[in-house]
């Protein structure tokens, strides 16, 4: 008895000085392994973990369309540099605000042309909203509107907006994710494109001619200017109606993809790092308010 009592003290006690070790060690060490938790947090949030931060990265024009016959022309032209579809080292961003935009000065679709195309990625800023209520939409009579990528000025607008009523198609789009957005325009008849699928459609008309912009916003749902907020990368416009198997292939090409049909290519702004245009044409952008940042990969996922 008298032993089973001193092994059970002993135990006890035992017990108790591993307990204090522990409480001592969690003491000694616990706000290192907090401090290394918040760190790896932290390091996740910025994407370092992320496999799209060790890919090959494009740098800004290393890919562009050479025209020997100078800017217009279409015969001999070629892509040169590196054009494997590589992912861009930057991508645009744009803040939200008014002047906030990327303009060419320069009329690239007159409304005297028939068909004509625009294909962009865009990433909305989850500042904006996110769910339901955001769609794309090839406008064609500034039904309903809301946050504008891209206007040729007056009409139509391509553009990623807040549905105003309940005519304007579908909602695709989501903030906080890396969309491939296209709008086939050809002899009044617009159609639009998500991720190379075919969203919503209508009728339009071109009216005055206007110089081409970037995310410079346009009369929203409550007839105010309402800018792009997010990052937008390789816009590219042809003066030709692509097909739909085109479209699928500038989506399977992914971010940094080159463009198709450069016969038909009058513009190409891939905006990695700058605002040039690399089609061989010379209509460069002039930006305003804008930064390029190279930690967008949150969101995008290769096709």
């Amino acid at each position: 008895m008298k032993t089973f009592r001193k092994s059970f003290i002993k135990s006890r006690s035992n017990h108790r000085f591993a307990s204090q070790s522990a409480m001592e060690y969690l003491m000694t060490y616990g706000w290192a392994i907090l401090i290394i938790a918040v760190v790896l947090a932290a390091l996740f949030e910025l994407g370092v973990f992320n496999p799209l931060t060790f890919a090959p990265k494009a740098s800004p024009g290393s890919c562009q369309v050479v025209r020997p016959e100078g800017a217009g022309t279409t015969a001999f032209i070629s892509l040169a540099g590196e054009c494997n579809g590589e992912l861009p080292q930057y991508v645009a961003q744009f803040n939200g605000g008014s002047t906030t935009q990327i303009s060419t000065n320069t009329i690239i679709i007159p409304n005297t042309i028939s068909a004509f195309t625009l294909s962009a990625w865009i990433y909305v800023s989850p500042s904006v909203t996110s769910g339901t209520n955001i769609e794309v939409v090839g406008e064609p009579n500034n039904r309903g509107t809301g946050v504008f990528s891209f206007a040729f000025g007056p009409y139509p607008y391509l553009y990623l907006g807040f549905q105003c009523d309940g005519n304007d198609g579908p909602s695709v789009i989501n903030a906080s994710e890396w969309y491939n957005i296209v709008g086939v325009f050809k002899s009044g008849y617009g159609s639009t494109y998500v991720n190379g699928v075919n969203k919503t459609s209508g009728s339009f008309s071109l009216n005055a001619d206007s110089a081409f912009s970037i995310g410079n916003g346009g009369e929203g749902c409550n007839a105010a200017p309402q800018p792009f907020n997010g990052y937008i990368s390789n816009v590219q416009i042809y003066n030709a109606a692509l097909s739909t198997n085109d479209i699928k292939a500038l989506y399977q090409e992914g971010i940094g993809g080159a463009p198709i049909k450069i016969q038909s290519l009058v513009g190409w702004w891939p905006l990695n790092g700058n605002a040039n245009d690399y089609s061989g044409n010379g209509n460069n952008g002039v930006p305003n308010g804008i930064t390029y940042t190279s930690n967008w990969y949150s969101g995008y996922s290769a096709p």
